[in-house]
């Protein structure tokens, strides 16, 4: 990574978080961005559901929440970007402050609440966008929608054909009562009419879903039960945590909201492991949480993971991460005698 970007790292983290992240949206739109060593190691190279991606390490949700710069983010270095959560109707979100660094604890608690342009917005930017690589949306509810399984719907339906995936995001904490499309029943009829709607539109597209790792384990078989019944092509394993681990140390630990970073890391790969566990479909396993090195992405590899995502650690850490995460990856699969990230799958 450049001086310059070093220099601008340091620079956005004297910044209230929000306005950080909202100047390094524009840096990336005015083409500031940086530049990724290309090409990838060959040993990170994945298929996951018919997408072939240059490697395994993608951006997760919640960085580019209005579709504004996916290319810019393939260009700095990750295999795949997701953008979104992008509601039908744009959405103001939760008062500020919203978004908390926990320093001491390289941790991060957000209570944004889908704060995004809306659908037609995000929709007009991928239509516009030059397409390369690979670029997923992840779509949700808005929160005074009367019919929230009908939003997942209206979402897939705008968006068809724009994105290269989909991720029905249930998992949220910070829209009441979202979470609750995690129980049974709800995720049935939500993933019915998913079916349904995806039986009427023309061409193949994967569709993930989106869970907490607040889950324990009967609830991890249902939903994997379901995920695969519905003909879903895999989970993206985890969202956010309302838990608050008692080895936290920052003063703004008792902020309500989910908590990201490094703390997630242990929980969220081991609700992974018992996802992998029970894995009859063969589905797609994205690990996310917590990952900010290469030794975190073979652990969530190791448990089951096709790939990775992250966003947290690139608060503290800046761009540089990417290519760092990736060289130590390849390095320790070669050290384990792993040709790729797929012979390591499964092997903790």
């Amino acid at each position: 990574m450049s001086l310059v970007h070093t220099f601008a790292t340091g620079f956005l983290r004297g910044l209230d978080p929000e306005d950080a992240h909202g100047l390094t949206i524009r840096a990336l739109k005015a083409g500031l961005g940086p530049r990724g060593e290309r090409p990838d190691d060959p040993a990170l190279q994945v298929e996951i559901a018919g997408l072939r991606l240059p490697s395994c390490i993608g951006l997760a949700a919640g960085f580019d929440k209005n579709a504004e710069v996916p290319n810019a983010m393939l260009s700095a270095g990750f295999g795949f970007v997701e953008c979104g959560t992008v509601t039908p109707l744009p959405q103001a979100g939760n008062p500020r402050p919203r978004l908390f660094r926990l320093n001491e604890d390289r941790a991060v608690i957000n209570r944004m609440g889908f704060n995004n342009e809306g659908l037609e917005a995000f929709a007009g930017r991928l239509a516009a966008r030059r397409r390369r690589g690979v670029v997923g949306a992840n779509i949700g509810a808005n929160k005074d929608a009367t019919d929230r399984i009908g939003d997942y719907v209206t979402g897939l339906q705008r968006l068809w054909g724009l994105a290269d995936y989909f991720t029905v995001n249930i998992s949220s904490p910070n829209t009441p009562g979202l979470r609750a499309l995690q129980t049974k029943a709800a995720l049935e009829e939500l993933l019915g009419r998913v079916a349904e709607v995806r039986a009427t539109l023309p061409g193949k597209y994967p569709v993930f879903l989106k869970v907490a790792p607040d889950l324990d384990e009967g609830e991890v078989g249902a939903i994997m039960a379901s995920a695969g019944g519905y003909g879903l092509q895999g989970i993206i394993v985890s969202n956010t945590t309302i838990d608050r681990p008692g080895t936290l140390r920052s003063r703004l630990r008792g902020e309500a909201g989910g908590l990201s970073g490094a703390p997630l890391m242990s929980l969220s790969t081991r609700v992974l492991h018992q996802f992998a566990e029970v894995n009859e479909h063969d589905l797609i396993l994205i690990g996310v949480g917590g990952v900010s090195s290469g030794a975190d992405a073979y652990v969530k590899i190791r448990a089951g993971a096709h790939a990775v995502q992250l966003y947290s650690a690139m608060v503290y850490e800046g761009p540089g991460l990417i290519g760092r995460i990736k060289r130590d990856l390849a390095a320790r699969l070669r050290a384990d005698g792993f040709a790729s990230v797929s012979e390591a799958r499964n092997t903790a």
